[in-house]
């Protein structure tokens, strides 16, 4: 199979921007904003249970999303859901002062964790991070995080629609605390990956547990090679080809199988593929 262009699907948010990304054009004066861009394949239906393993998205935020968590694999499937919810995000673009949300400050019971949620202490008990451009976190299922406003972030998740809200800073929107709180652990954020470089222009930002993140900021002609596994391409600046079609930032491939890729000089692109164990020889 031949490498193929997702579809991108725009998705309006309260808490989304009118001004995206670079590669996006921009909202229309008097249109609502968008906070999420996802990447499909083509005619695939949304919910899914035979879609791919891994969706792609940008999100772009004007305000703080909710305080939620997403199941892990065992808990989704009880519920009739393909999968739970792994995710991970790098960062394009951020304010000054912009955060991200991920774990509690301390360790707490479930207990608290729902009274918190109730009183709204929630939000001084999570540990915001200060974030800046190229940071890059894994967060597995069951870890609570909210992300805050001013940032531009690639984020990439097991394909699932499936979010909890434990608080959203006093909306009318539905929370979840019965489901939000039996799925989450509520303890200090440790990342359970570091990042590194395994060869000049190629560092593995995250090894699994349900997909491998790598970033590539290398140049040249070769051969993508998968061990059976999809692999998803994500550029973030430059140009180049895959199987003779342009490939520019703005777009995600999913290629399976072997595919002609050329990245030309200033490339630079994430690359996402389900599972735990890193391809070595994935481009040459």
């Amino acid at each position: 199979m031949s490498a193929i262009r997702l579809t991108t699907k725009r998705v309006e948010k309260p808490w989304g921007r009118r001004d995206l990304w670079p590669a996006f054009e921009s909202v229309p004066a008097g249109g609502n904003p968008v906070g999420e861009i996802w990447f499909e394949v083509p005619g695939e239906k949304d919910g899914s249970t035979s879609g791919p393993e891994l969706l792609i998205k940008y999100l772009f935020t004007s305000d703080r999303l909710s305080v939620q968590v997403h199941p892990d694999d065992a808990t989704a499937q009880k519920q009739g859901y393909p999968r739970g919810k792994d995710e991970a995000w790098v960062v394009l673009a951020a304010d000054p002062h912009a955060s991200i949300a991920i774990g509690t400050l301390s360790p707490m019971t479930r207990d608290e964790l729902r009274a918190a949620s109730l009183d709204g202490s929630i939000e001084q008990l999570l540990d915001w991070k200060a974030v800046k451009k190229d940071d890059s976190y894994y967060t597995p299922a069951g870890t609570i995080h909210a992300i805050g406003p001013g940032l531009t972030v690639i984020e990439v998740q097991q394909n699932v629609d499936l979010t909890y809200r434990l608080y959203d800073y006093g909306s009318d929107r539905e929370l979840h605390l019965d489901a939000g709180v039996a799925a989450s652990n509520p303890v200090p954020y440790v990342a359970p990956y570091k990042a590194h470089a395994i060869s000049p222009g190629r560092e593995i930002l995250a090894d699994g547990p349900k997909f491998v993140l790598e970033r590539w900021r290398e140049s040249g002609s070769g051969t993508l090679k998968s061990d059976g596994r999809p692999i998803w391409l994500v550029p973030i600046s430059g140009r180049g080809q895959i199987d003779g079609d342009t490939f520019e930032a703005g777009g995600v491939w999913l290629a399976e199988g072997e595919s002609a890729l050329t990245l030309d000089d200033g490339a630079d692109m994430v690359v996402a593929y389900p599972k735990s164990g890193v391809i070595q020889d994935l481009w040459g």
